[in-house]
């Protein structure tokens, strides 16, 4: 079983901060791009930030530069994604997934269809509301 699991979503008033996490069992992160993606209720999927199986390659939505961060600490089979200054238009359930390094082209990975990635999370709500 490959399992992903997402923690760390809430209820924030706009300007703080969440930092969400997506914590793989089953199998180890080390040779997988992972991408953070979101959906609201009425709109379509979009892809939020990815970051390589390295470390070495990040991307971010132009909507969140900025003010999100992805970082992966390897050793705890995790993934994390620091949100600052949040605003209500980043409301949504956030998702993570992985995807095998060799079915993910990177600098595409915002754009990747859903079936390209091998696992995804059950995902986690962030509400942004004063």
């Amino acid at each position: 079983q490959l399992q992903l699991v997402e923690s760390g979503g809430g209820l924030v008033q706009p300007g703080g901060s969440l930092r969400l996490s997506c914590a793989a069992s089953g199998f180890t992160l080390e040779n997988y791009v992972i991408g953070w993606f979101r959906q609201a209720p009425g709109k379509e999927r979009e892809g939020v930030s990815c970051i390589s199986s390295s470390g070495g390659s990040k991307q971010y939505a132009d909507s969140v530069k900025g003010r999100f961060t992805i970082s992966r600490d390897n050793a705890k089979n995790t993934v994390y994604l620091q949100m600052n200054s949040l605003k209500p238009e980043d409301t949504a359930s956030y998702y993570c997934a992985a995807g095998k390094s060799g079915s993910i082209v990177q600098r595409m990975c915002l754009m990747t269809q859903p079936s390209r990635f091998s696992s995804w999370g059950q995902g986690t709500q962030v509400t942004v509301s004063s």
